[in-house]
């Protein structure tokens, strides 16, 4: 019994992602790691935001992403799909053929910001940086996330956050500064 779990332990060490257990957004610590990610980033932004609100978990963003994740189609979902009571809500998606921990899906959104100008507002090199900005867009203040395994297709493992209100206004910068 001992040597089954060192060896068990072992394993478990080896290996480099998470199971789907472990990003399933109905588990209250798994929401709170993708809230704490967004806030953390948001904190840190550059230049500093002077405006930026807390984002919080929204159920009902949550069960609208989940119901767009369990489609499996890596394209925006219907704007129908995008609201909730009181307001209509942004889109980021994420796709990989492996399991990815939320912090690290979140991480890659934010990371287009080495591709965005803040004084122009937009690309520098004329690469997509709206998962930034959504991330970061200073007025949404609700997410709701999910992830769905999509056996059918080539990146099995779909990702996708909600974001209330939505960001990504044309012509507006994603949040204030000094």
């Amino acid at each position: 019994m001992i040597v089954f779990i060192c060896v068990t332990g072992v394993i478990a060490l080896m290996q480099p992602y998470c199971s789907l257990a472990d990003v399933n957004t109905s588990i209250p610590t798994v929401r709170s790691e993708i809230v704490n990610k967004h806030n953390e980033l948001r904190r840190g932004v550059q230049p500093p935001a002077t405006n930026m609100k807390q984002m919080n978990w929204d159920k009902d963003a949550a069960a609208n992403a989940l119901k767009w994740a369990n489609q499996c189609r890596n394209k925006e979902s219907p704007k129908k799909w995008r609201k909730i009571s009181n307001s209509r809500c942004g889109e980021n998606r994420y796709v990989s053929s492996n399991e990815r921990p939320w912090t690290e899906v979140i991480q890659s959104w934010y990371n287009e910001n080495k591709d965005y100008s803040y004084k122009f507002n937009g690309p520098i090199h004329g690469k997509a940086v709206n998962h930034y900005t959504q991330v970061v867009w200073a007025n949404s203040d609700m997410i709701g996330c999910a992830v769905a395994f999509c056996p059918k297709n080539k990146f099995n493992y779909f990702y996708v956050c909600h974001y209330c209100p939505p960001g990504n206004v044309i012509g507006r910068k994603p949040y204030k500064t000094k």
